[in-house]
């Protein structure tokens, strides 16, 4: 096992690329700081930094280890707030971090004896990613896949809209139907959202579907490359009520039922019981 003390004045290390720097960070003498640097390298049996006049520089194999002790300090700390209740990391796919998520947080902070609240933004992919690696206690996602110790629980249900330029000639339409929708051409937004299972469901297994134009990453790329006028596309209606209020963009519903996405609350089955995580799902839930 590597010594969590050593692994935080390597990092330190790497960080200020001086021994001096870096042990006064850490509040601690320089020799004792390069004496965990040499414990490290001896434990791993490599160079892990290259020693100059001015400032050293991490090894290849130094910035290999970068990932793998942030990651165990950051499980270290959570541990610690685990045992005694002092905190929670939530983890959010970017839609809903950005768009839904907010008041809710704020809701939740502001509550008597309310843990603090480390919120973590990031595409779909890389939150389930690192609730699966037990860097979260419970993720807030647009798709999860169903995995043996997580428990997963409904949050809302958030419909997709048509959204369209104001000088689009399908601005006026109040709603759009399924066999419209199928033929048109869409921009695409963020992968492994479950889009693309939502639209299978909603079109049936033999279609017809709409094509994709481009795959352009994140909604917000989306609604910007909608106002300037490269495509339409379909969006979670949260997500584009400021600009439709506005009037930069036009969402149009669907009128057929159906076209929308189960948003959904995970946490690892051993932190189901944890206070703090309990207290976050029952506040977002009910």
């Amino acid at each position: 096992m590597l010594n969590l003390v050593w692994l935080r004045s390597f990092l330190s290390l790497v960080r200020h690329r001086s021994f001096q720097a870096a042990a006064d960070s850490l509040g601690i003498a320089q020799p004792t700081l390069s004496q965990h640097i040499q414990k490290l390298e001896q434990q791993l049996d490599v160079m892990l930094v290259l020693r100059g006049k001015a400032r050293c520089e991490p090894t290849r194999a130094a910035l290999a280890l970068v990932p793998f002790a942030d990651s165990m300090l950051r499980l270290d700390r959570q541990a610690r707030e685990a045992v005694h209740g002092s905190g929670i990391r939530v983890g959010a796919s970017s839609n809903i971090g950005i768009y839904m998520l907010q008041p809710s947080i704020r809701a939740f902070r502001d509550s008597p004896s309310a843990p603090a609240v480390d919120l973590v933004i990031d595409t779909n992919p890389a939150i389930a990613r690192q609730l699966s690696n037990g860097e979260l206690d419970v993720a807030v996602v647009e798709w999860w896949q169903p995995t043996p110790g997580f428990r997963t629980m409904n949050w809302r249900q958030e419909e997709l809209v048509l959204i369209v330029p104001p000088d689009h000639p399908a601005q006026n339409l109040t709603e759009i139907d399924r066999e419209t929708l199928a033929g048109m051409t869409l921009l695409g937004g963020e992968p492994g959202t479950g889009t693309g299972r939502v639209l299978a469901e909603f079109f049936g297994p033999n279609g017809p579907f709409p094509s994709v134009s481009m795959q352009l990453g994140s909604t917000e790329a989306v609604k910007q490359a909608v106002k300037a006028g490269l495509g339409i596309s379909l969006v979670l209606a949260a997500c584009v009520r400021e600009e439709v209020r506005n009037g930069s963009l036009r969402a149009i519903p669907v009128s057929a039922p159906g076209l929308a996405k189960h948003l959904m609350v995970v946490c690892p089955e051993a932190f189901a019981n944890h206070p703090p995580v309990t207290s976050f799902v029952s506040q977002l839930c009910h």
